[in-house]
């Protein structure tokens, strides 16, 4: 498992800055699919030879030790939970204030190796030390913004990295799925739905994401492992009524899965936060269900409300009930697809955990999905596609040369992963590749799969190309 390091501290300290200048300067792992990337709080780079998930948070604000209800706040103190390194950063120029108090106090109580990250040092005037009187040992000044001895941090971050070690072995499985979402969409209810249905439960193994328990199930011949991201099944170690969710938490699971259940409430649609946690998702290739929790809330009948702005009668008849819900099934699907148009391929379920609803839905889909996931496209059918593909739709031009697809192969299964040799990669129009993914799926009938190409460079003769075309 890739180490997590998390930035945190008070507002305008220099972390999104701090942020910015190590992704930029060692990226490992982009996407550059529009709609993707958006706010993006993580990213998985490279420091010394390290890969590890970098965590940018929201600043901390002022408030009682014990208030953790703020949601920035609980943000940030859940991503340092589960840090292996936390940056703790400070503003230079302006020196020790209280809230950075505040937040050591925090911190500390993650009891995670720290570095304290006197930022905006550009001046050598300004003197670091004073910020020893928050009690930690490493105090790095740096210059985020001028790229002052980052040098220096990047390296003693990779010397408080734990050791690099395997992913601990688990029960043998066929199928990983990670339950993920924000808080109270129903991650719990939909967990305990699953075991409490009539399978028989194989095991309970420890997860890698701490304080979690992995459940193993047996369906129809298969063995799923249901990852749970939120520690839900030891309730007497949650200090509030509310489910924390830690984003970091479902980057992980999503790293151990195969396929992702992203959870979303029916009754707000799908947020800012659902997008970066499929954005990740998408970006590592994952199979991802849509499941939109709480469908028995826009139902039932009620009168309208600022949240639900549907009115339904008790007394509709079960035809005008039937129709009813078809357009607000439609509405949802509508807002869903706006904010998570980049996996618009992704099937999606309407259930409701509490009742039951659609519930029995959900390990077919998982079945049926891993079958697409593992296609495997003879060669032969794969560029007669192509050659379809072109016809019907040219590829795009630049600067007065057209793109030309010599030859496609299937390299890869888990997710299905297309080699095309082109005359010129950066010919390839995100658009054309959309394009040509869907004429995919459609052919091969994997609809719910993701599907990535890489494009490589050859000088020859074309092999497959439309008259007059590629």
């Amino acid at each position: 498992m890739k180490p997590v390091v998390a930035i945190v501290g008070r507002t305008n300290v220099g972390k999104s800055t701090l942020f910015n200048r190590l992704v930029r300067r060692r990226v490992a792992i982009i996407e550059d699919e529009p709609g993707v990337t958006r706010d993006r709080l993580y990213a998985d780079i490279e420091l010394d030879g390290r890969v590890v998930t970098l965590v940018d948070t929201g600043g901390i604000v002022d408030s009682p030790a014990e208030d953790i209800r703020e949601p920035v706040t609980q943000q940030a103190i859940m991503a340092m939970s589960e840090a292996d390194v936390v940056l703790f950063m400070v503003d230079g120029r302006q020196g020790l204030v209280p809230v950075d108090y505040e937040v050591a106090e925090h911190v500390r109580r993650a009891g995670r190796p720290t570095i304290v990250v006197v930022n905006k040092m550009e001046s050598p005037k300004l003197d670091p030390h004073e910020f020893a009187a928050l009690g930690f040992e490493h105090v790095i000044p740096i210059s985020a913004k001028n790229n002052v001895n980052v040098k220096q941090l990047v390296a003693t971050v990779v010397e408080l990295l734990p050791e690099e070690k395997a992913e601990p072995e688990i029960a043998e499985h066929d199928i990983a799925v990670a339950i993920v979402g924000r808080p109270n969409v129903g991650k719990s209810s939909l967990l305990n739905r699953l075991l409490g249905e009539e399978r028989a439960i194989v095991s309970e193994v420890p997860g890698t994401t701490r304080d979690a328990i992995d459940s193993l199930v047996e369906y129809e011949g298969k063995r799923i492992l249901l990852i749970d991201t939120a520690g839900i099944r030891r309730k007497s170690r949650v200090k509030s009524s509310v489910e924390y969710y830690s984003i970091v938490r479902g980057l992980r699971a999503i790293d151990r899965s195969h396929l992702v259940l992203l959870l979303l409430d029916a009754t707000e649609g799908a947020t800012d936060q659902d997008a970066r946690i499929a954005g990740y998702a998408h970006e590592k290739g994952k199979l991802v269900i849509r499941v939109v929790n709480k469908w028995d809330l826009l139902v039932e009948p009620r009168e309208p409300t600022r949240e639900l702005p549907y009115k339904l009668d008790d007394g509709l008849t079960p035809a005008k009930r039937r129709r009813q819900e078809k357009l607000l099934r439609q509405d949802v699907l509508r807002q869903i697809h706006e904010q998570l148009v980049f996996i618009d391929y992704a099937p999606t379920l309407f259930i409701s955990a509490r009742t039951g609803f659609g519930v029995d839905e959900i390990f077919p889909q998982l079945i049926k999905s891993m079958e697409q996931y593992s296609v495997r496209v003879p060669t032969s059918k794969l560029n007669r596609l192509m050659l379809d593909a072109a016809i019907e739709h040219p590829p795009p031009m630049r600067r007065g040369k057209r793109l030309k697809i010599y030859y496609a192969t299937q390299a890869e299964i888990c997710p299905p992963t297309v080699v095309l040799f082109v005359n010129d990669p950066e010919l390839m129009h995100f658009s054309y590749e959309r394009f040509l993914r869907n004429k995919i799926r459609k052919e091969f009938g994997v609809e719910g799969t993701p599907i990535r190409f890489v494009l490589r460079k050859r000088e020859r003769k074309t092999i497959y190309a439309p008259s007059g075309g590629m």
